[in-house]
């Protein structure tokens, strides 16, 4: 994965406003937070990743209640805003990712099928969470939804905030 040129990006932003992130990865098992921590210096903006796999990891990490579990499953639009919403509220960072997926191979369903994967982040404007269907193998699943979290973790902190005067 070519990550780099975006996390740069990242770390570049981030920097220059004094403000840290942090991860929560399920599908993804910290390869979000190997890309940031690849960069020489990502201890100034990155301040901690969670592989938060099993549901307990979920609840006890998180703060993600049991219910959005039972109800939505691991895999849902509620469960990862509710990781990434946790993550920020618990760490001392301005900005969060969470992902949750099924990577594959087996684990899909006709609702859920293998390649599902939901992304979330989170700042002081809310959160927002998007659901993508990725193809190729369980690496390459992985490694897709890495590279869209950065890539729109970036986008996010490359938009203009609404809050401020023109």
């Amino acid at each position: 994965m070519n990550a780099d040129p975006v996390v740069a990006a990242i770390a570049a932003r981030l920097l220059a406003r004094g403000e840290w992130l942090a991860t929560a990865e399920s599908c993804t098992g910290g390869l979000i937070a190997k890309c940031c921590t690849d960069l020489a210096g990502s201890s100034g903006w990155f301040e901690r990743g969670l592989v938060s796999y099993s549901n307990r990891a979920k609840q006890e990490l998180l703060g993600v209640p049991e219910a959005i579990l039972a109800s939505q499953g691991a895999v849902s639009e509620a469960t990862v805003l509710a990781m990434a919403r946790g993550l920020l509220a618990r760490a001392p960072v301005q900005h969060a990712i969470a992902v949750s997926g099924i990577a594959g191979p087996g684990g899909g369903s006709a609702d859920k099928p293998v390649g599902t994967v939901w992304i979330a982040w989170a700042d002081a404007r809310g959160a927002e969470a998007r659901c993508l269907r990725f193809e190729g193998d369980r690496e390459a699943v992985r490694q897709q939804a890495a590279e869209l979290a950065l890539e729109q973790l970036l986008a996010r902190l490359s938009a203009p905030d609404p809050a401020s005067p023109p």
